[in-house]
């Protein structure tokens, strides 16, 4: 056992030592803990939440062309829908998820009344094998309530 000790500090040489008392590389190291922090936050924090709010999935549909699925049955998309939306009711969405869109790896936003099918449709769409499965958080009741707009026949609203 007196040799272990020897070994390891002929290993290291004191280099971990002076490395971790000089307060450049603490500063350093702080940093680099810091921004890693930083740059998780959103993954970390999104991981409680249910789907994505209207600004977030606007950013989506904008920045990343996201494929825009609306689950409701055809009378509720009738009425008021997202501008991209494509109509596809929940109840088809496992014989139809192939077709949703042609590259799985592109986004797909996930949209229903109030968020609670889009939560069990989102698991069958990552079985399918699609990548990047986005729920609407609340829903069309949710992106109406942030004053986002509806399409009803054709009219923006």
């Amino acid at each position: 056992m007196g040799g272990l000790p020897f070994s390891i500090s002929l290993f290291f040489g004191g280099f971990s030592v002076k490395f971790f008392t000089d307060y450049t590389n603490l500063v350093l190291i702080a940093i680099v803990l810091i921004s890693g922090g930083l740059l998780l936050w959103p993954t970390i924090s999104r991981r409680g939440r249910g789907g994505l709010s209207a600004a977030e999935a606007t950013q989506l549909i904008n920045r990343r062309n996201a494929a825009v699925i609306d689950l409701r049955p055809s009378a509720d998309f009738a009425k008021g829908h997202l501008p991209a939306a494509r109509h596809l009711e929940f109840a088809e969405l496992q014989a139809k998820v192939a077709q949703l869109v042609k590259n799985k790896s592109n986004p797909v936003l996930l949209v229903c009344q109030t968020g609670q099918q889009s939560n069990k449709a989102a698991r069958i769409v990552q079985d399918a094998g699609y990548a990047e499965v986005h729920v609407l958080e609340g829903g069309v009741d949710a992106w109406q309530k942030a004053g986002m707009p509806v399409v009803k026949q054709g009219a923006a609203k």
